[in-house]
């Protein structure tokens, strides 16, 4: 079982920064990925960023440019950080954790972005 705990959302004047974490109750280092999710109010949940255990990375259309994903290894957390935040930025940001075969979800940590 791995758990994890997002924090860093909030509110935020278009144009401006987050940074989101995603704190694991287990070693990171072992998950073949680690990745953003988000849902918006009425839409499907679409992947953000990933990042995988080597270290390449992957982006939305949407944030390339403006997001960026990290992982400290030895604070068994992922990051997400936002620039140029934008209005249909705005939602519910969810970590997932892909470990041996399994996926895991935090509770979710909401952004809002007012134009």
């Amino acid at each position: 079982q791995v758990q994890l705990v997002e924090s860093g959302g909030g509110l935020v004047q278009a144009g401006g920064s987050l940074r989101l974490s995603c704190a694991a109750s287990r070693s990171i280092s072992s998950c073949n990925f680690m990745a953003w999710y988000r849902q918006a109010p009425g839409k499907q949940r679409e992947l953000v960023a990933r990042i995988a255990r080597g270290g390449s990375t992957n982006y939305a259309d949407s944030v390339k440019g403006r997001f960026t994903i990290s992982r400290d290894n030895t604070k068994d957390t992922v990051y997400l950080q936002m620039n140029s935040l934008k209005p249909e930025d705005t939602a519910v940001y969810f970590c997932r954790a892909d470990r041996d075969s399994r996926l895991y979800w935090g509770q979710g940590t909401q952004v809002t972005v007012s134009s």
